[in-house]
Protein backbone atom coordinates (compact mmCIF):
# COMPACT_ATOMS: atom_id res chain seq x y z
CA UNK A 1 0.00 0.00 0.00
CA UNK A 2 1.39 3.61 -0.92
CA UNK A 3 1.01 6.34 1.46
CA UNK A 4 -1.43 8.10 -0.70
CA UNK A 5 -3.60 4.56 0.47
CA UNK A 6 -3.82 3.52 -3.06
CA UNK A 7 -2.49 -0.37 -4.20
CA UNK A 8 1.20 -0.57 -4.66
CA UNK A 9 1.16 -2.37 -8.39
CA UNK A 10 4.27 -5.32 -8.80
CA UNK A 11 6.26 -5.76 -11.98
CA UNK A 12 6.10 -9.43 -12.80
CA UNK A 13 10.01 -8.91 -13.12
CA UNK A 14 9.82 -7.48 -9.42
CA UNK A 15 12.27 -9.95 -7.20
CA UNK A 16 9.26 -11.33 -5.14
CA UNK A 17 11.21 -10.94 -1.82
CA UNK A 18 10.46 -7.32 -2.77
CA UNK A 19 6.88 -7.48 -2.58
CA UNK A 20 4.70 -7.16 0.45
CA UNK A 21 4.66 -10.45 2.68
CA UNK A 22 1.30 -10.89 2.24
CA UNK A 23 1.30 -11.09 -1.39
CA UNK A 24 3.99 -13.55 -2.09
CA UNK A 25 3.00 -16.51 -3.43
CA UNK A 26 4.41 -19.02 -0.74
CA UNK A 27 2.84 -16.89 2.49
CA UNK A 28 -0.36 -16.65 0.82
CA UNK A 29 -0.67 -20.39 0.05
CA UNK A 30 0.31 -21.03 3.55
CA UNK A 31 -2.31 -18.54 4.89
CA UNK A 32 -5.13 -19.07 2.59
CA UNK A 33 -4.10 -22.40 0.59
CA UNK A 34 -2.83 -23.37 -2.77
CA UNK A 35 -7.05 -22.41 -4.08
CA UNK A 36 -6.34 -19.12 -3.43
CA UNK A 37 -3.59 -18.90 -5.58
CA UNK A 38 -3.40 -17.99 -9.33
CA UNK A 39 -1.61 -20.61 -11.63
CA UNK A 40 0.95 -18.69 -12.35
CA UNK A 41 1.51 -17.83 -8.58
CA UNK A 42 1.42 -21.66 -8.06
CA UNK A 43 3.87 -22.10 -10.98
CA UNK A 44 6.17 -19.18 -9.40
CA UNK A 45 6.13 -21.82 -5.79
CA UNK A 46 7.40 -24.49 -8.23
CA UNK A 47 10.03 -22.29 -9.74
CA UNK A 48 11.23 -20.95 -6.61
CA UNK A 49 13.59 -17.77 -8.21
CA UNK A 50 14.15 -15.86 -11.26
CA UNK A 51 17.22 -15.76 -13.66
CA UNK A 52 19.03 -13.05 -14.54
CA UNK A 53 17.10 -9.79 -14.67
CA UNK A 54 13.52 -11.78 -15.12
CA UNK A 55 11.50 -12.40 -11.39
CA UNK A 56 10.07 -15.53 -11.44
CA UNK A 57 5.98 -14.16 -11.31
CA UNK A 58 8.10 -13.17 -14.83
CA UNK A 59 8.90 -16.71 -16.03
CA UNK A 60 5.73 -18.31 -14.59
CA UNK A 61 3.59 -15.57 -16.88
CA UNK A 62 5.82 -16.33 -19.42
CA UNK A 63 5.39 -20.12 -19.36
CA UNK A 64 1.21 -19.19 -19.90
CA UNK A 65 1.33 -17.09 -22.16
CA UNK A 66 3.77 -19.12 -24.75
CA UNK A 67 1.86 -22.35 -23.85
CA UNK A 68 -1.77 -21.35 -22.76
CA UNK A 69 -2.57 -24.05 -20.30
CA UNK A 70 -1.12 -25.79 -17.71
CA UNK A 71 -2.02 -29.22 -19.78
CA UNK A 72 0.03 -27.99 -22.59
CA UNK A 73 2.97 -26.81 -20.38
CA UNK A 74 2.83 -30.41 -18.70
CA UNK A 75 2.70 -31.96 -22.48
CA UNK A 76 6.09 -29.14 -23.66
CA UNK A 77 9.44 -31.22 -24.41
CA UNK A 78 12.52 -30.59 -22.32
CA UNK A 79 13.51 -28.21 -25.76
CA UNK A 80 10.16 -26.57 -26.00
CA UNK A 81 10.66 -25.70 -22.18
CA UNK A 82 14.21 -24.56 -22.28
CA UNK A 83 13.52 -22.57 -25.33
CA UNK A 84 11.98 -19.61 -22.97
CA UNK A 85 14.82 -17.57 -21.17
CA UNK A 86 15.15 -18.34 -17.75
CA UNK A 87 13.52 -21.88 -18.26
CA UNK A 88 17.00 -24.38 -17.29
CA UNK A 89 17.03 -28.00 -16.43
CA UNK A 90 16.56 -27.93 -12.60
CA UNK A 91 13.21 -26.00 -13.10
CA UNK A 92 11.41 -28.05 -15.88
CA UNK A 93 12.43 -30.81 -13.50
CA UNK A 94 10.87 -29.15 -10.60
CA UNK A 95 7.37 -28.69 -12.70
CA UNK A 96 7.76 -32.08 -14.63
CA UNK A 97 7.88 -33.87 -10.73
CA UNK A 98 5.20 -31.76 -10.01
CA UNK A 99 2.64 -32.65 -12.21
CA UNK A 100 3.89 -36.45 -12.77
CA UNK A 101 3.08 -36.23 -8.92
CA UNK A 102 -0.40 -34.77 -9.47
CA UNK A 103 -1.14 -37.59 -11.85
CA UNK A 104 0.14 -40.99 -9.66
CA UNK A 105 -2.19 -39.13 -6.66
CA UNK A 106 -5.05 -39.20 -9.20
CA UNK A 107 -4.20 -42.93 -9.86
CA UNK A 108 -3.48 -44.02 -6.00
CA UNK A 109 -6.72 -46.58 -5.07
CA UNK A 110 -9.43 -45.25 -3.04
CA UNK A 111 -9.51 -41.98 -4.49
CA UNK A 112 -12.47 -40.49 -6.36
CA UNK A 113 -11.09 -40.34 -9.37
CA UNK A 114 -12.11 -38.60 -12.55
CA UNK A 115 -15.48 -40.06 -14.20
CA UNK A 116 -14.77 -42.27 -17.64
CA UNK A 117 -17.87 -41.58 -19.35
CA UNK A 118 -16.96 -41.13 -22.55
CA UNK A 119 -13.58 -42.24 -25.35
CA UNK A 120 -13.11 -38.23 -25.38
CA UNK A 121 -12.91 -38.43 -21.15
CA UNK A 122 -10.23 -40.94 -21.14
CA UNK A 123 -7.96 -39.37 -24.07
CA UNK A 124 -7.83 -35.76 -22.11
CA UNK A 125 -7.23 -37.39 -18.77
CA UNK A 126 -4.49 -40.02 -20.38
CA UNK A 127 -3.17 -38.39 -23.50
CA UNK A 128 -0.47 -36.48 -21.73
CA UNK A 129 0.96 -39.87 -20.49
CA UNK A 130 1.74 -41.34 -23.91
CA UNK A 131 3.24 -37.90 -25.47
CA UNK A 132 6.72 -38.34 -27.20
CA UNK A 133 6.49 -42.23 -26.16
CA UNK A 134 9.27 -44.20 -28.11
CA UNK A 135 7.34 -47.86 -27.79
CA UNK A 136 3.94 -49.34 -27.32
CA UNK A 137 2.05 -48.72 -23.72
CA UNK A 138 -0.48 -51.05 -23.25
CA UNK A 139 -3.06 -49.87 -19.83
CA UNK A 140 -5.62 -50.86 -17.96
CA UNK A 141 -8.17 -48.64 -16.72
CA UNK A 142 -10.27 -50.09 -13.75
CA UNK A 143 -13.92 -48.60 -12.82
CA UNK A 144 -16.03 -48.58 -10.17
CA UNK A 145 -19.74 -49.23 -11.02
CA UNK A 146 -20.18 -45.78 -11.50
CA UNK A 147 -17.31 -46.02 -14.26
CA UNK A 148 -15.11 -43.78 -11.84
CA UNK A 149 -11.37 -44.59 -12.60
CA UNK A 150 -9.97 -46.57 -9.88
CA UNK A 151 -6.47 -47.54 -10.95
CA UNK A 152 -4.05 -47.84 -14.26
CA UNK A 153 -2.05 -51.51 -14.55
CA UNK A 154 0.61 -51.06 -17.11
CA UNK A 155 -0.02 -54.88 -19.49
CA UNK A 156 2.89 -54.77 -21.41
CA UNK A 157 5.42 -52.43 -23.23
CA UNK A 158 6.65 -53.11 -27.08
CA UNK A 159 5.04 -53.68 -30.22
CA UNK A 160 1.43 -54.88 -29.48
CA UNK A 161 1.03 -58.27 -31.08
CA UNK A 162 -1.67 -60.80 -30.16
CA UNK A 163 0.32 -63.22 -28.23
CA UNK A 164 2.05 -60.03 -26.51
CA UNK A 165 -1.26 -59.42 -24.66
CA UNK A 166 -2.64 -62.33 -22.26
CA UNK A 167 -6.05 -62.58 -21.38
CA UNK A 168 -5.61 -63.71 -18.00
CA UNK A 169 -2.50 -61.18 -17.45
CA UNK A 170 -4.73 -58.32 -18.66
CA UNK A 171 -7.94 -59.23 -16.26
CA UNK A 172 -5.78 -60.17 -13.37
CA UNK A 173 -5.47 -56.93 -11.48
CA UNK A 174 -9.03 -55.79 -12.35
CA UNK A 175 -10.26 -59.19 -11.12
CA UNK A 176 -7.69 -58.23 -7.70
CA UNK A 177 -9.35 -55.02 -7.07
CA UNK A 178 -12.74 -56.18 -8.14
CA UNK A 179 -13.40 -53.81 -10.57
CA UNK A 180 -16.78 -53.51 -12.18
CA UNK A 181 -15.11 -52.75 -15.66
CA UNK A 182 -11.96 -51.66 -17.68
CA UNK A 183 -10.97 -49.86 -20.56
CA UNK A 184 -7.62 -50.44 -22.19
CA UNK A 185 -5.73 -48.06 -23.91
CA UNK A 186 -2.81 -47.97 -25.66
CA UNK A 187 -0.98 -45.47 -28.44
CA UNK A 188 1.32 -45.59 -31.68
CA UNK A 189 4.24 -44.27 -31.58
CA UNK A 190 3.68 -43.15 -35.43
CA UNK A 191 0.99 -40.70 -34.45
CA UNK A 192 -1.72 -42.59 -36.11
CA UNK A 193 -4.33 -43.87 -34.58
CA UNK A 194 -6.01 -46.15 -36.75
CA UNK A 195 -6.41 -49.75 -35.60
CA UNK A 196 -4.09 -52.46 -36.96
CA UNK A 197 -5.29 -55.88 -37.37
CA UNK A 198 -3.57 -56.98 -34.24
CA UNK A 199 -5.19 -54.46 -32.30
CA UNK A 200 -8.50 -55.74 -33.50
CA UNK A 201 -7.46 -58.99 -33.20
CA UNK A 202 -6.83 -58.35 -29.04
CA UNK A 203 -9.44 -56.33 -28.77
CA UNK A 204 -11.99 -59.61 -29.73
CA UNK A 205 -9.97 -61.83 -27.10
CA UNK A 206 -10.19 -59.57 -24.39
CA UNK A 207 -13.58 -58.67 -24.98
CA UNK A 208 -14.52 -62.38 -24.84
CA UNK A 209 -12.40 -62.96 -21.66
CA UNK A 210 -14.03 -60.17 -20.26
CA UNK A 211 -17.45 -61.79 -20.41
CA UNK A 212 -16.05 -65.30 -19.31
CA UNK A 213 -14.53 -63.37 -15.84
CA UNK A 214 -17.82 -60.62 -15.42
CA UNK A 215 -15.98 -58.08 -15.73
CA UNK A 216 -16.99 -55.57 -18.94
CA UNK A 217 -14.87 -54.12 -21.09
CA UNK A 218 -15.92 -50.78 -22.15
CA UNK A 219 -14.10 -49.47 -24.30
CA UNK A 220 -9.94 -49.85 -26.08
CA UNK A 221 -8.97 -46.52 -27.13
CA UNK A 222 -5.54 -46.33 -29.46
CA UNK A 223 -3.95 -42.68 -28.56
CA UNK A 224 -1.94 -41.22 -31.44
CA UNK A 225 -0.41 -37.75 -32.08
CA UNK A 226 -3.01 -35.07 -30.82
CA UNK A 227 -5.99 -37.91 -32.02
CA UNK A 228 -7.55 -40.79 -30.89
CA UNK A 229 -9.66 -43.82 -32.35
CA UNK A 230 -12.28 -45.44 -30.13
CA UNK A 231 -12.85 -49.16 -31.41
CA UNK A 232 -15.80 -49.29 -29.61
CA UNK A 233 -17.18 -46.41 -31.63
CA UNK A 234 -16.02 -47.52 -34.54
CA UNK A 235 -18.43 -50.69 -34.01
CA UNK A 236 -15.44 -52.74 -33.88
CA UNK A 237 -16.23 -53.86 -29.81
Amino acid sequence: MNADGTEEKKSPRQKVREWPENERPRERLIRYGGAALSEAQLLAILLRTGSGDRGVMDLALSLLDTFKSLRDIDNASMSDLSSIKGIGTAKIAQMKAAFELGRRLMAEPGHDGPLLLSSSAVYSFFAPRFKHLKKEVFLCLLLDVKTRFIKEVKISEGTLTNSLIHPREAFKEAIRESAAAVIFIHNHPSGDPSPSRDDITVTERLKKAGEIVGISMLDHIIIGDGSYVSLKEKGLL
